[in-house]
């Protein structure tokens, strides 16, 4: 039995290759916070339904001492290291912490593993929000990066390092270029699931307007679920490499708002209102990813699409809503 190790298992994306890990016989650690087994309600939550399959591990990315006891004790076959500051606007607020978390915690996730478990697999994070301000539409793995924000920033030094343990050290070591993907388990201080979770709200009465910022901003928007399976691809490949995950179609913010209000039998004009405090410090207007690399060798294609994704996560905000009531 393979043994997966997950950093991050309790956020959207940990959360479905769990799952995803252990429909495929896996065995499945993953590493959390002290802090979430004093409050597992809350910590825990997105993998409450398995967290009696799961082999947990308290350590902390800023801690290399802790995360090389577990790599120690594990001794992975595979390692997503999926955990990070990801929210972009916070990372403006304090970037400190961001590239702390981002950046230390990859060099401590590798540097255990090139010690104590020099064949495991390993996977990195990436994101779109590495080509920020873009030299080309749409983006591939050979597009330069220009980051616009201390996220990007801190992933762009989170690539560059994970490309370095496998030049350097032989480490079987892959990026995933990841452009922005959703799902009801997505948090609500991301703007699509702030938006599908105050249709629901509107729509059942418990609010009246929502306050978004830049309605022009484009995104490629894709099903969490649908990229986990990506991750997982790029480790059973012969040699590690770096894919681009995305949809390849672009939508606006007004866009989602409108599908969003649509589905749950609002008129969005009637309910949103453009607040410009929610402008980020320096904008990144579009991102659209190119996935052929990832069709052609990995056999990866996006499934959910666009307006299946936004109807499903209305739906879940509707029936949770509802249930609390």
């Amino acid at each position: 039995m393979k043994k997966a190790l997950i950093t991050g298992i309790t956020g959207q994306d940990g959360s479905y290759l769990a799952e995803f890990l252990l429909a495929k016989g896996y065995e499945v650690h993953g590493i959390v916070r002290r802090v979430a087994f004093e409050d597992p309600e809350h910590r825990l939550h997105r993998i409450k339904h398995i967290v009696g399959r799961l082999k947990l591990h308290s350590a902390s990315l800023e801690s290399y001492a802790s995360i090389f006891n577990v790599i120690e004790k594990v001794k992975p076959d595979e390692c997503y290291h999926l955990a990070a500051q990801s929210f972009v606007s916070y990372s403006f607020e304090d970037e400190f912490s961001t590239m702390d978390t981002n950046i230390d915690g990859t060099i401590h996730v590798l540097s255990a593993i090139r010690n104590k478990a020099p064949k495991c697999k390993f996977y990195f994070a990436g994101s779109s929000e590495m080509f920020g301000k873009v030299a080309e539409s749409p983006q591939n793995e050979n597009t330069p990066f220009h980051p616009r924000s201390p996220y990007g920033i801190s992933k762009v030094t989170g690539f560059y390092i994970t490309q370095n343990y496998r030049e350097a050290y032989g480490i079987f070591a892959c990026n995933g270029i990841l452009f922005n993907h959703e799902s009801p388990r997505r948090g609500f201080e991301f703007v699509t699931r702030k938006i599908t979770s105050a249709a629901a709200r509107i729509k059942l009465g418990l609010a009246k307007e929502l306050k978004l910022g830049n309605l022009s901003a484009r995104r490629d928007w894709g099903f969490a679920a649908d990229y986990v399976e990506a991750m997982w691809l790029m480790l059973q490949q012969k040699m590690p490499d770096d894919y681009v995950i995305a949809t390849g179609e672009m939508h606006t913010v007004k866009e989602f708002a409108e599908a969003a209000f649509k589905h749950a039998g609002l008129n969005w004009k009637d309910h949103v209102v453009v607040d410009k405090t929610f402008y980020r410090s320096a904008e990144v207007v579009e991102l659209k990813g190119d996935y052929s690399k990832a069709k052609k060798v990995l056999g990866w294609k996006p499934r959910v699409k666009f307006n299946d994704l936004v109807k499903m996560m209305v739906e879940a905000d509707l029936d949770f809503l509802s249930h609390k009531r």
